[in-house]
């Protein structure tokens, strides 16, 4: 099952339009896509608010974000299967058919738990939209085309992030939360309405002899993504290995994994073929995709957070500060583009990483006195920068793969990706509640309460405080606004802890991109996601 690509082959892609315009294909599937990769972002803005009306901590609402990563992460590697089983053009309806109604019930959840299971539904639904909607562009177009499909899908792409952040920032100021859910629904329903108009599944899908799912693979895959997610978003809250449930739930990982790795070395017809490991190039590749899904993601959900807990800024305008991030990628794709076929990966990869690396390494000067332009540029150069990771890492990755293995190597890859997010979502939230607390006993240590600094400090806060409360009260509430600033200041440090903890990643994945073997500028297979 794993070898089975759900690409149609090359002297096939002409048919595989059925006399319909490969543009308005173009335009059908990138709608699918484009809510997908929208819902992504656009849920991050928009967490304080959604833990404050469903009262819950910040700690809690992450969920909303790792909750989807893992389910969306589970399908990956059997959207190929359903594809070709249940017909592909029926599988992406039924996908974003499903994608749309938990869209639905996110937005009308009335407590954290029926969001968190909607949000599971609709990550299982939004799983296969990206791959499916790859793999039918490119069959639609003829090969000297796909260049220019390719360009205007990632181009899709890369608007959505732009565009989630603020759009999710206006619509939960200026309505609720609740709809920046509620506006993937007319894009579902013309996006069902354009797929079953202008898309139809190629003859090798219908002639296609398909293996039963690999019912064992599959199980434990659920069992050990679900326990990751489980222990890295509860850890914390529960004192990680202190908690007796936790201890159990990381075994049950750890066996389900083993057994996942070693079912789907050895037997044939798995979920996942782990034999196209053994090729170092796309090793190395799962490898950087999962560090680099560990910083990309962590920074996404970081810095709204920044800008909106301690600068105090709405979600609209948290959205518009991070926002240049999406246009710096646009403005290098074309660039990446051109130089995709002419420059050896490693150095556009190197050229990626180190921007991003050093951008980050910047956003971990930040003070709490910063203008909303402040990081402008850096947030612009370090979007420039990801263009020069997201083309050459499949370049890399999938350059030296037979044509054949690419429908299982996407699938891995992509999972790679989605549990490296997953990861970094959590462990950045962790990083910030627990490095605040340390910076915390710091300044108090380093600032005692019988000091001449603080005892001033108290002194004249009462003295500004004594006309609204009394000179007798003016005293708690003197060491209460104190507390509040040691707090701000406190975080402020996590912050700033969590970036330069991310740009140091960034430059350990400069050493491993020097591991990969030379690969011949533009060999990489269409298919490559």
């Amino acid at each position: 099952m794993a070898s089975a690509a759900a690409v149609a082959p090359p002297d096939q892609s002409a048919e595989a339009s059925h006399g319909i315009n490969p543009w308005l294909i173009a335009a059908s599937v990138m709608l699918a896509t484009f809510m997908e990769v929208l819902d992504t972002a656009i849920a991050s803005v928009a967490l304080p608010y959604i833990a404050g009306s469903l009262s819950a901590s910040t700690d809690e609402a992450t969920w909303v974000l790792t909750s989807y990563l893992v389910a969306n992460a589970i399908v990956l590697p059997a959207s190929n299967w359903f594809s070709l089983r249940f017909g592909r053009k029926r599988f992406l309806m039924s996908c974003v058919a499903i994608f749309t109604a938990a869209s639905f019930a996110c937005g009308a959840a009335p407590t954290l738990v029926i969001m968190l299971l909607a949000r599971v539904i609709q990550g299982a639904g939004g799983g296969a939209l990206q791959p499916l909607s790859q793999a039918i562009l490119l069959e639609s177009f003829p090969p000297k085309k796909r260049g220019a499909a390719m360009a205007v899908f990632a181009f899709g792409v890369v608007v959505a992030p732009v565009l989630g952040p603020t759009l999710g920032g206006w619509l939960t100021d200026t309505y609720s939360w609740r709809y920046a859910f509620y506006i993937n629904i007319p894009i579902g329903i013309l996006a069902l309405f354009m797929i079953n108009r202008f898309i139809f599944d190629p003859p090798y899908i219908s002639k296609a002899k398909v293996p039963p799912l690999d019912r064992y693979g599959f199980a434990a895959l659920v069992i050990w993504t679900g326990c990751l997610q489980v222990i890295l978003d509860k850890g914390q809250e529960d004192d990680w290995f202190g908690a007796t449930w936790i201890r159990w739930a990381t075994f049950f990982l750890i066996v389900s994994f083993l057994y996942f790795c070693w079912h789907c070395w050895r037997d044939k017809n798995t979920i996942v073929d782990l034999k196209v490991l053994k090729d170092r190039n796309f090793l190395i590749g799962c490898i950087l995709i999962f560090m680099f899904g560990i910083g990309i993601y962590s920074t996404v959900t970081v810095l709204p957070l920044f800008y909106q807990e301690l600068l105090g800024y709405t979600a609209f305008t948290a959205g518009l500060v991070v926002a240049p991030r999406g246009i710096g990628a646009i403005c290098g794709m074309p660039i990446i583009g051109y130089l995709s076929n002419k420059v050896d990966p490693r150095w556009l990869l190197t050229f990626g990483f180190t921007t991003f690396g050093l951008t980050t390494l910047y956003f971990g000067n930040v003070t709490l006195d910063l203008s909303p332009t402040t990081l402008l540029l850096p947030i612009l150069i370090t979007g420039f920068g990801l263009s020069f990771v997201f083309v050459p890492i499949s370049t890399a990755a999938y350059g030296t793969l037979r044509p054949e293995q690419i429908g299982n190597a996407s699938g891995l890859f992509n999972l790679m990706r989605n549990v490296g997010g997953s990861i970094g979502i959590s462990i950045a939230s962790t990083l910030l509640t627990r490095r605040s607390a340390v910076h915390q006993n710091e300044i108090i240590n380093s600032v005692p309460r019988s000091g001449q600094i603080f005892q001033n400090s108290i002194q004249n806060l009462r003295d500004m405080l004594a006309p609204y409360f009394g000179k007798a009260n003016s005293l708690p509430a003197a060491q209460s606004r104190l507390y509040q600033e040691l707090q701000r200041q406190a975080s402020l440090w996590a912050f700033v802890d969590v970036f330069r903890w991310l740009s140091l990643l960034c430059f350990v994945c400069v050493g491993v991109v020097w591991l990969l073997k030379k690969v011949k500028p533009g060999k990489a297979p269409a298919g490559a996601h």
